[in-house]
């Protein structure tokens, strides 16, 4: 039987930015060509922290902002919710994980939507549970905010908001220093990627309304062969170092994230919050 943190990506699918040439693809979808599947910064150990953290029951109405390639929905449905959906906004990815979700054996109402975690759609106090991974950090402030404040409108009160991202520290961090790191990734992933310090992070959630409740962290070993071998498994990993051997302009991008990963490697980890709306909470209007 297939792990639920595994996700069989070998089908006749298109994966999302499969038109785009190799020199141009966002790092992560580029990743995902060459067989990674866990394309978060705090690999699957940081994920499984969060779900925990988020202690999804039968008794849950799950949302999921930005599911990818689906496997973290694998896992949050093995804990049996009352309903899951996903939001997300890559057509592609949509594919992905409505084709697994079709053939998913959880029992209760579960599907997946194209559109933005800033405007879901979806009605008021309709989840207990909300969560997202490794997408506020590719957003510009306006958007963070944005986001959260959807997700403070769709749980009810006493619900739960999860974010595993990706994180920079000190919190006293120099500002030039911040814009160097920012700069660097988003020229190594080809995507705008502005990730706040832990403080920063903390600080969103609670001017939105959230409690914290949880925070960890990890170190950002994404491309790192001990990460990919805990992330991918064994033959995971050994897939997926092949397919970049032998590719020699996806080589030349995963040796350039991976240099800039290591390169910041003192001011880059992982991070995962999970806050509470508070009870008695009214939903803050939403911006324009």
């Amino acid at each position: 039987m297939t792990s639920p943190d595994r996700l069989d990506l070998e089908c006749d699918c298109e994966l999302p930015g499969a038109s785009l040439d190799v020199g141009r693809m966002p790092g992560h979808w580029l990743l995902a060509r060459l067989g990674k599947r866990v394309l978060r910064p705090g690999g699957l150990g940081m994920t499984r922290q969060l779900l925990s953290a988020l202690a999804i029951s039968p008794a849950d109405r799950v949302v999921e902002f930005a599911p990818g390639l689906g496997v973290t929905a694998r896992i949050a449905l093995a804990a049996g919710p009352a309903s899951y959906t996903a939001i997300e906004r890559d057509v592609a990815a949509v594919g992905q994980v409505r084709r697994w979700l079709d053939r998913s054996p959880a029992t209760g109402p579960r599907k997946v939507l194209a559109g933005l975690a800033q405007k879901t759609g979806l009605p008021e106090g309709c989840a207990s549970v909300v969560y997202g991974e490794a997408m506020l950090s590719m957003q510009a402030e306006t958007s963070k905010r944005q986001i959260v404040r959807e997700a403070c409108r769709l749980l009810k009160p006493g619900g739960r908001y999860g974010i595993h991202e990706l994180c920079l520290f000190p919190d006293d961090l120099p500002e030039k220093d911040l814009d160097v790191v920012r700069k660097d990734i988003t020229e190594a992933i080809r995507h705008r990627a502005l990730p706040l310090t832990g403080g920063e992070w903390e600080k969103l959630l609670q001017s939105e309304g959230f409690e914290i409740m949880h925070r960890s962290s990890a170190p950002m070993g994404l491309l790192e062969p001990s990460r990919l071998v805990k992330d991918e498994g064994v033959l995971g990993a050994i897939r997926f170092i092949w397919r970049v051997l032998s590719d020699s302009a996806a080589r030349t991008r995963v040796l350039a994230m991976r240099r800039t990963f290591r390169k910041h490697r003192n001011r880059m980890a992982a991070i995962c919050l999970v806050a509470r709306k508070p009870m008695g909470q009214q939903t803050v209007p939403e911006l324009g």
